[in-house]
């Protein structure tokens, strides 16, 4: 097998006239937690879905765990484990039924022995018996990751996997995931929590079905080139609103007491700054949140 995982070169895929993913080169190391970040519509859940082969890209080629994209894509999902975004277990059945369902479609020899350990290691023991419609959010996704991973895969692929969980549930969630890869699983993941994001290895940024943005989310942070002012004061609400029409203030946005206003263009911003000197502004340093709504603005412009 390549030292990479995912490695595949000028994926395309379209459905109809709308292409979905646009010449999609991407490496994933063994190991690696590689995080998928862009707007609804960018080709996240396309490309997770090509590299598992539920979809035959239209055009590229490449290996996902050493097989044949193209060719391999039942060999290839016998070593993936696939979480979409919605629960997609049965309501109807208990923790454990679950799970030995899924072994049993696995055909896994030592069925009863997997669900035993992956239930002590998800902490599900006090709900083995509970019906799975019956979980919280955060409880039926660790019961989703429990599926997925109940088979040992080489490869997890996980699709916005925390959407409507709460802090903590998130955070035990992203401490399974962790120590999985820290074992040599590979994991790709899509999300919109910076906070998930700058837990990953690697961040890869799509717009348009194009990778535009990769690396570390400090490399991320520093190559986007943006600068921030902040500032905290009376009336920050309406300042918030003033300032977002002035040239080269690409974004404003009030956290708590605080203003923060983004753009590329310094001496526009400390223009923009100057006219509210009741506020006491100063340099910030910019956050992989800042980034995120940087390329969004810059996709709407291009549009």
């Amino acid at each position: 097998m390549s030292e990479f995982v995912i490695d595949v070169r000028d994926l395309h895929k379209s459905f109809g006239a709308r292409s979905v993913v646009d010449g999609l080169t991407l490496k994933v190391a063994q190991g690696e937690i590689c995080g998928f970040l862009g707007a609804n519509g960018s080709g996240k859940t396309t490309t997770i879905r090509m590299l598992c082969g539920l979809l035959t890209p239209d055009s590229g080629e490449g290996t996902c765990l050493g097989l044949d994209l193209r060719k391999a894509g039942p060999a290839i999902r016998r070593q993936t484990g696939y979480m979409t975004q919605r629960f997609s277990y049965y309501d109807d059945l208990t923790v454990r039924e679950n799970l030995e369902l899924v072994a049993g479609v696995y055909e896994m020899v030592d069925g009863n022995e997997a669900v035993r350990a992956i239930v002590a290691r998800m902490g599900l023991r006090a709900y083995e018996t509970q019906l799975a419609g019956h979980l919280s959010g955060g409880w039926k996704q660790r019961l989703a990751l429990a599926a997925c991973v109940l088979h040992r895969p080489k490869l997890l692929l996980l699709d916005e996997p925390t959407a409507g969980v709460d802090a903590k549930a998130r955070r035990e969630f992203w401490d399974l995931i962790h120590d999985m890869a820290g074992e040599g699983l590979t994991v790709l993941v899509s999300t919109h929590y910076m906070d998930e994001a700058e837990r990953c290895n690697r961040i890869v940024y799509l717009a348009d079905g194009r990778i535009v943005v990769s690396g570390t989310a400090d490399e991320v942070v520093r190559g986007a080139g943006l600068i921030i002012f902040e500032a905290a004061g009376d009336g920050i609400d309406e300042v918030t609103r003033r300032v977002r029409r002035m040239r080269g203030v690409e974004a404003a946005a009030v956290f708590g007491h605080a203003l923060r206003v983004a753009g590329n263009d310094r001496a526009a911003l400390e223009e923009a700054t100057r006219a509210f000197p009741s506020l006491d502004w100063h340099e910030a340093e910019p956050r992989l949140e800042d980034v995120f709504i940087h390329q969004l603005a810059a996709k709407e412009a291009v549009q």
